[in-house]
Formats: C-alpha cells, structure tokens, sequence
C-alpha cells in the first residue's frame, strides 16, 4: 500500500486534489466507513490532506453487516493508518425500516447518520461527517440513503468531485488499496424483495448461505431471500462452474443447511439494484 504521504502519479493526484477540495477544514473529519472501495479511497484521500489525527472511520454493525465485511472493514482502515470505531446501528427497531420498502435505505442512513450525531461526533470532537456516494451513485434513482445524507449535512467529496466509479477504483488501485477491486457488496437487506419483511433470521439465512458461496471461490455472490426458496446471482462467467459437480451439489446441500428448501441459478448474473430499480423513479427518491 502506497503511503498517505507518497506521491500519486499525476492524473491520480489531479482526482485526489479535486477530492481535498471539497473536504474543506474540519477540525476532525468522521468517515461512515464499510470497507467497500468508495468509502476506502475517501477515507484514504481524507487521511493524505487531513492525516490520521483528524480523521476517523466510523463503521455501523448491525444484522444486517457480514461478518466477513466487518472483518475486512477492520483490515483496510489499519492498513490505512485510521482509527475505527464501531457503533451500533438498530434500524431492524425502526418499523419503516422493517417494512422493506423501496425507501429502505433512507431509514437504514437515518439511523446510521442519528447515531453518529448522537453517539460519535461530540466524543471523538468531529467537526464534519461524509460519506462515500461516488458521482455514479448521484444520478441513480435508486440510492434514498443520499436524502438521509442531505438531512444530516453529510459531505459525499467524491460525488462532488465527480469521480465515478472508474475513477474511483482507479484511485484506489494507485494507493495500493485491498479493497480497489472488491466487488460491490450491498447490505444483507437488499436480498429481500421490497414489502416483505426484513426480519435477523432471513438476514441470518442470507449471510449464511452467502459464506456457502464465498467459501467455493465465488468472490462475488448474491442470494436472493423468496421465502423457502434461494435464488443464487453470480458473475455469467462462473454459472457453468456452479452447475458442475462437486460445486453444484456443495452449493444445494450448504444452502439447505442455511435454511432454504430450493435452491435457484439465476441466469441473469448478478443484478445490482435487482429489487429496487423496478420500482422507483427520480421523483420517488426526491419525495
């Protein structure tokens, strides 16, 4: 990993200054933090331009984060240099949140940016907060949590930068961090289809069934919760592996232990925003 203070090539420094800029000052910079790419480059960005004392990643635990993603959470930011804390988050208390629907999201970062102010800020004396919404991320119709943002005076640096998602991973790649090719991985809670029930025991089962995968070689995995029935979403380039034996009886018989009766292929692959996209529009989001 490239240090906080080693040069960056010149058009990486280019998006990292522009990055800086829309940081500002504070005295004491709080990063909502999950170990995905987005928010490890800002972290990262904010640790060059602010260093580790004035920084701080702030990860949410609840049901519905994996606990290999806590794991790895704790890796990049000690790989970084970066203090993080843990807060614990219970959107599964909140009943808008519970209900599932294509709002879901918003009620999860309310609670998430309220427990910050609440319970974060004042102790670690953090001056400003943000969070890693990259430019991709602003024009989709599918990211209420950025209203919950909005709300709580949350900066999103690399969306006002303008970096998308390329740029950010390409980023991430120049700082030399773990997580610049890590697949995307959404919470546990976007496997339930919208208007059914987001309960711990069907996160439970998805995070169970989703190590199954993980534990097979499938980096990337995604199992959708129908009630007794799992439908699995991989990469395409992997669906012929996972119809061959030994794999396709080991993903059966690991998914029927996590709970499921049936167990699915989905020959669409992975589909980011499966359950979501459908049935919003801008308008919904902006309501």
């Amino acid at each position: 990993m490239a240090t906080m203070t080693e040069p960056l090539p010149p058009d990486i420094a280019e998006l990292a200054g522009r990055v800086a800029a829309r940081l500002g000052s504070p005295a004491r910079l709080g990063v909502a933090f999950s170990g995905g790419v987005d928010s490890s480059v800002l972290l990262a960005l904010a640790t060059r331009e602010l260093g580790p004392d004035r920084t701080l990643a702030i990860l949410g635990v609840s049901a519905s984060l994996a606990a290999s993603e806590r794991r790895a959470a704790h890796e990049v930011a000690s790989g970084i240099g970066v203090p993080l804390v843990e807060l614990a988050t219970h959107e599964l208390e909140r009943e808008a949140y519970r209900a599932n629907g294509p709002d879901r999201c918003f009620h999860c970062k309310t609670e998430l940016f309220t427990r910050i102010d609440d319970e974060v800020a004042a102790r670690y004396g953090l001056t400003a907060i943000a969070y890693g919404e990259n430019a991709d991320d602003a024009v989709r119709p599918d990211r209420p949590g950025a209203r919950a943002a909005t709300n709580h005076r949350v900066l999103r640096p690399l969306a006002d930068a303008g970096l998308r998602k390329a740029d950010v991973r390409r980023v991430g790649r120049a700082l030399g961090l773990a997580s610049a090719d890590k697949p995307a991985a959404p919470c546990l809670a976007s496997r339930i289809p919208h208007h059914e029930p987001v309960t711990a025991e069907k996160l439970r089962q998805i995070e169970e069934a989703e190590e199954v995968l993980h534990s097979l070689g499938f980096a990337e995995a995604r199992v959708r919760h129908h009630g007794e029935i799992a439908r699995v979403e991989l990469p395409a380039d992997e669906l012929l592996r996972a119809v061959s034996e030994p794999t396709r009886s080991a993903i059966r018989h690991g998914l029927r232990a996590a709970g499921f009766r049936f167990v699915t292929l989905d020959l669409g692959g992975v589909q980011s925003g499966a359950f979501t996209l459908p049935l919003v529009t801008r308008a919904d989001v902006a309501s």
